[in-house]
């Protein structure tokens, strides 16, 4: 419809600005000519006054002896011609300038005028059906057509589950029969569901590129507007272009923008997104079917969604896309470097070892930090050392050799480091220590980064106690280095990190005796659980706070008990890192024995092969806490 009126509109305008080109380019020689009746001009004919003629049509066209021109209208059956011939005055004949049609154009010149105007005033409010003036509620959707850059399932890696299952939704719209005929009915829809960065989009713009079906894509927030109804007419808008391009997928991205469980929050829910949410619940699954139309949503807040959103017949399926695992991310690294020239040295399996937790997003951003860091020295592939320091840099920070720190500062750093890394390394059940440093990466004046070997589901109770002993590690050796009274906020960071996992253990995870096994978490902390009637006694939050303490002091009392019976190994590491101001987790041992932190080659080699990996308690991304002079570790799930 757009399209008709702009076309419409140009010839309007062609037209127009013939006519005013005809009628301005003919017509001149008329405008500057004295009109005179038919007798006048015969009169001057016998009297001998006009020097010459011109016939053009209709019109006579003369110049009398003073220099004067004329123009007068010939009747049908005047002898003009042979009147002049006949009175010897000289004759020139033009071609008629003007037909019939013309001035039929020429009298409807206001008339096009004005429809033009309208047409392009009308176009403009509209503004093509996408946020002009008439045009609130169409919808947004717009058709995926990817002649460039297609994405299939073979640039999908790593959600194995996810993809089969999508692609069997491929399969109905290729192939309904295959399904239909042991009564199976297509799916109405399917919810994609994870945290940021697992390739939920990805996902959709594959099934885009595999399906071979008109694919539309709209976020949730295109819904909402200021004006209430607008979004409700949106929703109707996409669902009538989906029914005339069926069979079709819609892919909604966000969806909890305005899915939001109605009548939640204070005050109750806003007309205009509830009434949008209300339109699409009618148009998924109400008294007129959508045949053909495919309804794919994606979100990372699933608890928020309104629960008829997600019953069967609306969302009939939900889809969870997960953190890979070693496997997906070896596979996702696959897919990131396949346009990056790698060294002979780069194994994408070690790779994917060092990074569990990582998303999607986080491995393409890794392979891309590695591929610049490899253009920035000029070399002409990415080698394994491109990666592992691309990895420092997306775990740690990068790194702040321009700050300056005095000697006392980089001292102090050191044991604080030290300590953590002794204790990590004492006790049985912690991640295995990955690298140590005391250069300032991010927030950091120093860190030490611990590092689990395989991929984490759940914690212990005896692991978090070790755990939080190595946390606590910081503070300890500063306070045994040098003494209660000189003890800085480095281990600012340390303290919140394990306030935080002691309040996960005794709140959440039941592993305090004295408070039970009861989920206290949302009383306690003030969430919006407490709405709901969950209320905490003074005495019940005194035992809770009695127990984190309990948890912390006890986890800062074995710390120092370790770091008192290994003194000079503690020294030893805090000395090697005030020398290298880096050293790795194999280099660490060496260090602790008394050794020079390099090796021979084949220990480099089957060093590199071993190094551990990262990752977070369950559910989480691996993050790192900093803090002034303090270590930093990866955040627990709390």
């Amino acid at each position: 419809m757009g399209n008709a009126r702009n076309i419409a509109f140009w010839v309007v305008l062609f037209l127009l600005v013939l006519a005013l080109f005809n009628l301005f380019s003919g017509g001149g020689t008329t405008l500057q000519s004295r009109e005179i009746s038919y007798t006048d001009f015969v009169a001057a004919v016998e009297n001998k006054t006009v020097s010459s003629v011109t016939l053009d049509g209709e019109q006579v066209r003369f110049r009398s002896s003073d220099g004067n021109d004329y123009v007068t209208i010939k009747p049908e059956d005047a002898e003009v011609t042979n009147m002049l011939v006949t009175n010897n005055i000289p004759v020139r004949a033009e071609a008629q300038q003007q037909s019939g049609f013309q001035s039929f154009l020429l009298s409807l010149l206001p008339f096009l005028l004005l429809i033009g105007v309208w047409i392009y005033f009308m176009n403009r409010m509209q503004g093509g059906g996408k946020g002009g003036a008439m045009g609130f509620g169409k919808s947004k959707a717009k058709m995926l057509t990817e002649k460039h850059g297609r994405v299939t399932f073979d640039d999908v890696a790593g959600i194995d589950e996810a993809k089969e299952e999508l692609e069997e939704i491929v399969e109905f719209l290729r192939n309904p029969q295959k399904f239909s005929r042991l009564g199976g009915k297509i799916p109405k829809g399917a919810l994609l569901v994870g945290p940021p960065g697992t390739g939920k989009t990805l996902l959709a713009r594959a099934i885009a590129g595999e399906a071979g079906v008109p694919f539309f894509t709209i976020s949730g927030s295109d819904f909402v507007e200021m004006f209430v109804g607008v979004g409700a007419s949106r929703v109707r808008d996409m669902f009538e272009q989906a029914k005339k391009n069926a069979p079709c997928i819609v892919f909604i991205d966000e969806i909890d923008a305005v899915g939001r469980n109605r009548g939640a929050g204070y005050g109750g829910g806003n007309d205009e997104r509830e009434q949008t949410l209300n339109q699409l619940l009618v148009e998924m699954d109400g008294f007129e079917a959508n045949e053909g139309v495919i309804i794919l949503a994606a979100t990372n807040r699933r608890d928020v969604l309104d629960p008829a959103l997600l019953r069967p017949g609306r969302f009939d399926r939900q889809i969870t896309v997960p953190n890979p695992d070693i496997k997906g991310r070896e596979k996702i690294l696959n897919v990131h470097a396949r346009k990056t020239p790698l060294g002979p040295d780069a194994d994408m399996r070690i790779i994917a070892r060092g990074t569990p937790g990582f998303s999607g997003a986080d491995l393409a951003n890794l392979v891309n930090e590695a591929a610049l860091m490899a253009a920035r020295v000029g070399r002409r592939f990415v080698t394994m050392e491109d990666f592992e320091n691309a990895k420092d840099k997306v775990m740690m920070g990068a790194e702040r050799r321009s700050m300056v720190l005095t000697p006392e500062q980089k001292e102090k750093t050191a044991y604080h480091e030290a300590g953590h890394a002794v204790v990590g390394l004492s006790l049985p059940q912690c991640d295995p220590v990955y690298k140590a440093t005391i250069i300032p990466r991010g927030g950091a004046l120093g860190m030490v980064v611990s590092l689990p070997e395989i991929d984490r589901l759940n914690w212990h109770r005896s692991e978090c106690e070790e755990k939080l002993a190595m946390t606590m590690a910081g503070k300890a050796a500063e306070i045994i280095k040098y003494g209660a009274d000189n003890v800085s906020n480095g281990p600012a960071g340390d303290i919140q990190q394990a306030s935080a996992l002691a309040r996960a253990m005794v709140l959440r995870w039941g592993m305090s005796d004295k408070i039970g096994n009861i989920d206290y978490s949302e009383a306690h902390e003030g969430y919006s659980g407490q709405t709901a009637g969950l209320s905490v006694s003074a005495h019940t939050k005194e035992v809770i706070e009695s127990e984190v303490k309990r948890f912390i002091s006890e986890a800062y009392d074995r710390a120092f008990q370790i770091l008192t019976d290994k003194n000079a190994e503690w020294e030893r590491l805090a000395q090697g890192l005030l020398e290298y101001e880096t050293l790795t987790g194999d280099e660490i041992k060496r260090v602790i024995r008394g050794e020079p932190p390099q090796a021979g080659p084949d220990d480099d080699g089957q060093g590199e092969e071993e190094t551990p990996s990262v990752t977070a308690i369950p559910k989480t991304k691996p993050k790192a806490k900093t803090s002034g002079d303090g270590g930093l570790e990866p955040e627990p799930s709390v």
